[in-house]
């Protein structure tokens, strides 16, 4: 098939070079460096980690709010709230949330236009300050009003922070390390839903005098993240590509990398400017129509669809049932949860620490066949877990082993392959449709699930084994590997199937000639002089 062997092609870091055999063995390979895991960390630290605090921390509270909502409908109205209306006001409650990040998706080309990438993320912070303070005082305020809104506002933070922290991390991290950078938004998100679990306990904030507690822990990280994030360097490729500020480019970049001479990454840049077919920010109607660009949109949607519709967010909701089938009593089962959250993190670090090994088509395509299978398994051991007392422990096993396998790969990779396939033009735009695509497919899922449930019973996983399965299914015959390549070369992986071929060469050329560097013709290709081999 066409794009198979288009994958097959050279690596950017293997293109042959005149470079003495000598000068390549002294060479000191680039080690990452304490600003770029500062930001790394202090980004995801007040984005991504909140969004996954948000997943997990109206569990533990969710009785105290129902209760909260009863007594200000009695003080209001002088009657017993109805069963209904709890019900309703609940799921709004809830699925706010998904609205409201639907809404920072779509802000966010603007808002990354117009500030920057740190800026965004910077002025995300606001957002997640005034949801602290809405959801924490709701209860003294006696407004359950503000605590829907209090949740819309963060899901506005959590639609801009999925965005704009991929897009920043993918744009300021190394090339053979992108992988493990972008990964820094998985594990910080894994690592916010352990945190709710955690501070959801009984013992700690759990309890009904001191659930407001733990919406007011969510302006921690923000307030930590504007304490040290304006000192840390803003996206070298948005200054020197759509601010023209190539002083603040270059010492950018000579932070992140650690390095003086940076004038290799600077030309590379300079000449994906000048081969780009559009020299200003793409909206995303000419995303959408760009045939050179068909593929790629179509796998960041097929990627984040399958990211949301996979089905981690189902079991979430009957990993309660299976243990209390198990016969575990109730107040024992918080602390058990706790095991998804902590495979949840650890398989998150670990796919960190082997992307740039591994590559991110594998781990995507290895993630999705593992959960398809696990979740085969899941329905047999449920459809027979009344017959055997031992049978509800091995579906446990299957959920952990799900959550494992969605964070060995699809629970990271999707937002790092959204930064990676597109170049800085059309970047923007992609994100806003990845978003979109997500934050649907999220409110989609908690809405049709429980009539799934009801309709399917324990053959509801099922329907996630067959998206798991397609999507492994169409990663594997279209998606090229991308770790270590450029932006560029990413891009021109996709020229064949996009029906673009001269794309390619036009590319090539453009890089050669612009950075003075000898090329060749050999078999219809352009070899490269090694001299324009760059970080990024």
């Amino acid at each position: 098939m066409e794009m198979r062997e288009q994958t097959e092609d050279p690596e950017p870091n293997n293109i042959e070079s005149t470079e003495p055999d000598h000068k390549k063995s002294t060479e000191k390979p680039q080690r990452i460096t304490a600003c770029l895991v500062n930001a790394a960390f202090f980004g995801a630290f007040g984005s991504s980690y909140l969004y996954g605090y948000n997943l997990s921390v109206v569990n533990a509270p969710a009785l105290y709010i129902k209760t909260f909502y009863n007594q200000t409908w009695m003080e209001r109205y002088g009657e017993p709230i109805g069963a209904d209306m709890v019900t309703m006001l609940w799921s709004i409650t809830v699925s706010i949330f998904a609205i409201g990040g639907l809404l920072g998706a779509l802000c966010v080309t603007l808002l990354t236009k117009l500030i920057g990438r740190k800026g965004t993320l910077l002025l995300n912070n606001g957002f997640a300050v005034i949801a602290a303070l809405l959801l924490a005082l709701g209860e003294k305020a006696r407004s359950f009003e503000m605590l829907i809104i209090g949740r819309f506002v963060m899901g506005v933070d959590s639609g801009i922070a999925l965005s704009a922290l991929p897009m920043y991390l993918g744009e300021i991290s190394p090339r053979h390390m992108r992988g493990s950078i972008g990964q820094f938004n998985s594990i910080l998100i894994c690592l916010g839903v352990f945190t709710g679990q955690v501070l959801g306990l009984p013992e700690l904030l759990g309890q009904e005098s001191r659930w407001n507690f733990l919406f007011a822990f969510l302006a921690l990280p923000a307030l930590l993240q504007l304490c040290v994030l304006p000192f840390l360097p803003e996206s070298p490729r948005f200054l020197l590509m759509e601010r023209r500020d190539e002083a603040g480019a270059e010492k950018a970049f000579r932070a992140f990398l650690g390095k003086k001479d940076v004038s290799k990454e600077l030309e590379e840049v300079h000449a994906e400017g000048r081969a780009q077919n559009t020299l200003h920010m793409a909206s995303v109607t000419e995303l959408l129509l760009n045939p050179a660009l068909r593929w790629q949109v179509i796998t960041v949607i097929v990627t984040m669809a399958c990211y949301q519709l996979c089905g981690l967010n189902a079991i979430w909701y009957y990993t309660n049932g299976i243990l209390r089938d198990s016969g575990f009593a109730e107040n024992v089962i918080p602390y058990i949860v706790l095991s998804t959250g902590g495979i949840e993190t650890l398989a998150a670090v670990v796919s960190g620490l082997v992307i740039e090994r591994i590559g991110r088509r594998p781990l995507l395509i290895f993630g999705f066949s593992a959960m398809a299978f696990f979740f085969g398994l899941l329905t047999v051991f449920l459809n027979f877990q009344d017959q055997y007392t031992w049978m509800p422990y091995l579906s446990f096993t299957c959920i952990l082993a799900v959550i494992a396998s969605f964070c060995s790969g699809p629970g990271g990779i999707p937002f790092v392959l959204t930064g990676e396939l597109f170049e800085q033009s059309y970047r923007p735009a992609a994100f806003m449709i990845a978003g979109i695509v997500n934050w649907v497919a999220n409110f989609a899922v908690g809405l049709l699930f429980p009539f799934m449930q009801e309709s399917l019973q324990t053959y509801a996983f099922l329907v996630f084994l067959v998206v798991c399965v397609l999507g492994a299914v169409y990663l594997y015959f279209i998606l090229p590997e991308t770790k270590n390549k450029t932006f560029m070369d990413i891009s021109q992986s996709f020229a064949k199937i996009n029906n673009v071929p001269l794309g390619n060469k036009e590319i090539e050329n453009e890089l050669a000639i612009k950075a003075g560097s000898k090329e060749v013709e050999e078999n219809g290709k352009v070899i490269i002089d090694g001299e324009i081999e760059s970080s990024f």
